[in-house]
């Protein structure tokens, strides 16, 4: 079953993948980085213009990185606003992704967080830097394969 945005992307041959529909109804949508800027722009002008949420996350040790975005559509007079999710795949090697900051500002921390915790780069994000690690951190601590510096498990103990 299609969503109303991926049928519209589908009929303007817009390039995505349906992921189906989460737990809540909420139409999810995988988006290939490269198409990721356009389609957020197409998303703006087609109504979502509150970004709610963005988050990453890391898929497998050694696997991709994901980028989520949580789109909702705000209009005056409805009660049960429109929302979409997007998924942004990016590899482990170099994950880059471009910045929506410039479409919703709210983006601003958040892309920031997910540069900090994980090490995927936005973009022309304009201050992408670190927000929760000192700029000395070696590392993305929420990645499934990162190891804690100076780390020593105690094996031995009684």
């Amino acid at each position: 079953m299609q969503g109303r945005l991926s049928a519209w992307l589908v009929k303007h041959r817009l390039v995505h993948r349906s992921l189906g529909f989460d737990y809540q109804g909420i139409e999810t949508l995988q988006i290939k980085p490269e198409d990721w800027h356009s389609i957020a722009v197409i998303s703006y002008v087609y109504g979502y213009n509150y970004l709610r949420s963005q988050c990453a996350y890391d898929v497998a040790p050694g696997g991709l990185l994901a980028s989520v975005y949580h789109l909702t559509r705000i209009q005056y007079g409805v009660d049960q606003p429109e929302e979409v999710c997007i998924k942004v795949f990016a590899p482990r090697r170099n994950p880059r992704i471009p910045s929506v900051f410039w479409i919703w500002k709210s983006a601003d921390f958040q892309e920031r967080e997910s540069y900090d915790m994980l090490g995927i780069s936005y973009d022309n994000h304009p201050r992408l830097k670190r927000i929760l690690m000192p700029e000395s951190w070696i590392g993305w601590p929420l990645r499934k394969d990162y190891i804690a510096p100076n780390f020593y498990e105690i094996q031995d103990a009684h």
